[in-house]
């Protein structure tokens, strides 16, 4: 399915307000509500919405530690990727794992309750022996700049 601006402009809509009317996206996108919401069922069916969320302001909620982990794994055979993988995808505490190039193989982003609990984690993920052979931690100080959407009419614009 080949997306034209229109469709693009949906997307950069309901990434600002997901829960906005159909009437007020026709509005927005310039089109009648009728084949706005033809184009967003089309959206949603060929797998380009894949949700609706809320964003949480966890800071209201608790005091948390941000940690990106840096993981070497000991033997880089496709087994032992989809080993380590595996074995932590259920992690609640893992929000992101990307397999990276460069001096390591995966870079992780943990949500934890403090240091000691982040420590506690690492120590049953190398109690797996999942093939870990080192990680470096660091902790986030402050994060002055996250966004929660996507850069869609920049990354989709032909140069």
């Amino acid at each position: 399915m080949k997306l034209d601006r229109i469709d693009v402009n949906i997307l950069v809509q309901l990434q600002k307000d997901g829960r906005m009317t159909n009437v007020s996206l026709a509005d927005a996108v310039g089109l009648s509500p009728s084949p706005c919401l033809q184009r967003l069922k089309r959206l949603e069916a060929g797998g380009y919405i894949t949700g609706y969320g809320a964003h949480i302001n966890l800071a209201k909620l608790a005091d948390t530690v941000t940690v990106f982990t840096e993981v070497t794994l000991a033997d880089h055979r496709r087994e032992d990727f989809i080993k380590f993988e595996a074995s932590i995808r259920n992690i609640d505490e893992i929000l992101e794992c990307h397999l990276v190039s460069g001096g390591y193989d995966y870079l992780l982003r943990f949500i934890t309750r403090n240091i000691a609990h982040y420590q506690e984690l690492m120590e049953s993920i190398l109690d797996r022996n999942i093939g870990v052979e080192k990680y470096f931690s660091y902790i986030v100080i402050k994060s002055p700049i996250v966004k929660n959407t996507l850069p869609l009419r920049t990354l989709l614009t032909p140069e």
